[in-house]
């Protein structure tokens, strides 16, 4: 017999909340300039007993912008920079901490600290125009808190936010989200969270006035150390300036180990790159390219750097940063009276906790390299939203999400973190069903129609996610949750629509190298939003919907054709993009479709000698039909090269993370940009072949189709999806091929095997083995045999030249 299963529920209701939002009760500054100026992040503290022996003991806790809490003076958990960034108007997040273990018979004591986070922001304006202040729900920083004891009595007891809390600055003196940080360690506090602590002179707390939506329990990933990185070397390139180069680009914390005389001022620049006279680079990470006299609005340093400031105290600091977060490789120090040890610098990386999901890797080292590439990129970029850079901007943009959303899922399990997206996009809809280009909302609206409404391809994340989240982990609810918002958001865009159901308006291929066929996209995406509504539409059973969708996205496909597609199967402008994007949308009509191909392959070897030229959709969109039309040895080729456009060139010049973009560029574009990480779902699909088959759910009907090219000998990979991991592995082995492939517990696949040639399996021919259902011989010379089989473990040898 097994042991009894159990579960715990967090507050089923606001009313479930005892405590208070509580603040120190001061008041935003009245100028602009005076938010520049020291402001304490407030401390506070709460004395309590514990009278009896403990069973349980939970802290159900959030703070805004970001909290750091201690029981005893330890924290009571790993997670940091919390709760995650969201519209505060809406939802507030909470997390809840076990802390049973932090607490002791007698007097304890909770200690509390708060940053300014995406809640407290300054006004400089972003871009010299968004002024966070006057978009976000904003206020002074608060907090609430309720600590649930279990007696083994029977008793419970709450120890809860209220006024009778007590406050007091910190010697955290500035903190924010771009700018970083300025501690005085002289200003701190010893042993203020302790139970010992006499908190007499300290002030109370304030009831908090600032509304903000209700509490909902954090089921996103929250944010962790997610692994160390010792620093490689350290420079001087003049006199009392040293450079630490942690050796790769990353997001996160500075671990630094600081020595000096009392009152010593110590600043910490961060950078993605350096100057040739080895000296700091960082204007690819400037906030939002502030960067001219001027710029910004009264107060705003310019160039609006990342950097920490550290006044020491009376002894050596391990400075580590707290409610801010930077974008960098090296680091630029200044104050120090000797040159310092690597030894003395840690990077610190994180990251949303994301569980891995995949794996890949293959003979070319390039390739791998370009993986790791990807994933560095991705994991520098989860903070609670999927950012389009770690440094410069830090916003949830929505077109980034479509162009990765699915290399995303691949290598990690994103079904909570992109769950969370999905809401963020919803809460920030517009009355009139506008989607936004990026969620929290912040301000930017380019390229979209009317008010707050985003480009096209930017508000598709919200659609896109839904119907993903269904595809890969059979999420349901969610689908039925948000369909009102994906069906809403097709009839915004069917009134904005020209009368011939055109869409001429978005930022379309952002990035790419060729000219953007603005109306080709936005109108390629508008009828992939239409057959998504149609698609949910029929899942969820609303059939008079799905025909409704259905026949609205035929007149935006015969629009189309008309429109852009002339007899010689030439789209539009007829570039990579271009072409790509109607292949892939199933949007060229049958008879023309090899035509379309063929022009995409021209302008691939003629046009650009074997090289990509698209952008932030149409790469992923390029690669996936070049493999659907048996030329993955042509999307090989372009993904393989080391000259410029592509990801080699990024690793050639020494990238550890991709590009913003394609050429290297040094004084504005970021260094550290997902968006063209969709290649990395190009490997699973493609290299290792691993698909979930049409019409499935969760993964539950598979095709392994790998794809045998160029100079590649072996790949393996796997994904881990909600029924088990699949696995695809194969080698080459003179004339051999070798597959290895394992299949899940309730789940069927198909596999195809690029040989016609006869099959063995684990020593068997392939029609005596176990658990193969079916065979499909090819029906050409060199075609693929498809087999059918079972869940569990196979072998297949066949001759391959």
């Amino acid at each position: 017999m097994s042991s009894p299963a159990r579960f715990e529920t967090g507050m089923m209701t606001q009313d479930n909340w005892k405590g208070q939002w509580i603040c120190d009760g001061k008041s935003a500054p009245e100028k602009p300039e005076q938010f520049f100026e020291d402001d304490p992040a407030p401390m506070f503290r709460k004395s309590f007993k514990v009278g009896g022996q403990l069973t349980a003991a939970r802290l159900y806790i959030s703070g805004l912008g970001y909290y750091d809490a201690t029981l005893n003076g330890k924290p009571v958990g790993d997670v940091v920079l919390d709760p995650g960034w969201t519209n505060y108007g809406k939802h507030v997040y909470y997390s809840v901490y076990d802390v049973t273990a932090l607490l002791q018979r007698g007097d304890n004591a909770i200690g509390v600290t708060l940053g300014n986070g995406w809640y407290n922001p300054l006004p400089m304006k972003l871009f010299n125009r968004f002024n966070l202040r006057e978009v976000l729900t904003i206020g002074r920083p608060k907090l609430i808190a309720n600590l649930r004891l279990e007696y083994a009595d029977g008793r419970v007891e709450t120890i809860a936010t209220d006024t009778s809390w007590k406050t007091a600055p910190s010697g955290l003196l500035r903190n924010n989200i771009y700018l970083g940080e300025f501690l005085d360690a002289r200003k701190q506090t010893p042993g203020w969270d302790q139970p010992a602590f006499d908190d007499s002179a300290w002030a109370n707390a304030v009831e908090s006035k600032d509304k903000t939506g209700p509490l909902v329990a954090q089921f996103a990933p929250p944010i962790r150390v997610n692994r160390t990185i010792p620093a490689k070397a350290i420079t001087e390139p003049k006199p009392g300036v040293f450079v630490v180069d942690l050796g790769e680009n990353f997001a996160g914390w500075l671990r630094a180990d600081l020595r000096g005389a009392p009152g010593t001022r110590i600043e910490l620049q961060y950078g993605e790159l350096l100057k040739p006279d080895g000296n700091l680079n960082p204007m690819t990470t400037v906030a939002c390219q502030l960067k001219g006299t001027g710029m910004g609005g009264p107060g705003t340093p310019i160039p609006a750097v990342q950097k920490d400031v550290v006044i020491l105290g009376d002894k050596p600091l391990t400075y580590t940063p707290r409610f801010t977060f930077h974008g960098f490789r090296f680091v630029e120090i200044t104050g120090l009276a000797e040159k310092p040890s690597p030894a003395d610098f840690t990077g610190l990386a994180l990251a949303a906790d994301l569980r891995k999901a995949g794996q890949f890797a293959c003979s070319n080292d390039r390739i791998n390299a370009i993986q790791q590439m990807v994933l560095r990129t991705f994991l520098s970029n989860v903070f609670s939203v999927q950012s389009d850079c770690p440094a410069r901007e830090r916003f949830g943009y929505g077109g980034d999400i479509v162009a990765t959303s699915e290399a995303f899922m691949y290598n990690f399990d994103m079904s909570g973190f992109y769950a969370k997206a999905v809401l963020d996009f919803a809460a920030d809809a517009t009355p009139d069903g506008g989607l936004t280009e990026l969620a929290p909302f912040m301000g930017i609206a380019d390229r979209g129609y009317g008010g707050v409404s985003g480009p096209v391809g930017w508000g598709l994340a919200h659609p896109l996610l839904v119907w993903n989240l269904y595809q890969y982990y059979g999420d349901r609810r969610n689908l039925e949750q948000q369909y009102e918002t994906a069906r809403h958001w097709v009839e915004f865009l069917s009134e904005k629509a020209a009368k011939d159901f055109i869409v001429t308006q978005c930022i379309s291929d952002h990035e790419s190298i060729d000219p953007k066929p603005e109306a080709v996209t936005a109108t390629s995406h508008y009828y992939q939003a239409t057959c998504l509504a149609a698609a949910m539409a029929n899942e969820l059973g609303k059939s008079a919907d799905q025909k409704q969708y259905a026949d609205l996205a035929d007149k935006i496909r015969s629009a189309f054709v008309a429109k852009f597609i002339n007899n010689s199967g030439k789209v539009d402008i007829g570039t990579q993009g271009a072409q790509s994007f109607a292949l892939y949308m199933d949007l060229v009509p049958s008879e023309l479709r090899t035509k379309a191909f063929d022009r995409l392959v021209s302008e691939i070897t003629n046009t650009h000698k074997g090289h990509l030229a698209t952008g932030i959709f149409a790469t992923q969109y390029m690669l996936d039909q070049l493999t659907q039309f048996g030329r993955a040895d042509l999307a090989y080729g372009i993904v393989n090269q080391n000259t410029f456009p592509g990801w080699g060139w990024m690793l050639q010049n020494g990238a550890t993370t991709m590009w913003e973009h394609w050429e290297k560029e040094e004084a504005v574009y970021s260094h550290n940009h997902p968006m063209f990480g969709s290649v990395s779902e190009w490997f699973y699909k493609a290299l290792a072949g691993i698909n979930a088959a049409p019409g499935s759910v969760g993964f539950d009907k598979v095709v392994i189709a790998p794809q045998i090219v160029g100079d590649l000998q072996w790949v393996r990979a796997s994904y881990n999806s909600i029924r088990g991991n699949i696995i695809s592995d194969w080698k080459l082995d003179g004339d051999t091929l070798q597959i290895n492939v394992t299949i899940p517990a309730n789940t069927t696949a198909e596999v195809w095997i690029p040989s016609s040639a006869s099959i063995i399996e684990n020593g068997k021919p392939v029609d005596q083995a176990e658990g193969v259902r079916a065979i499909q011989y090819p029906t050409q010379p060199n075609g693929s045999t498809s087999l059918r089989i079972g869940s569990g473990s196979y072998h297949f040898e066949t001759y391959y030249k």
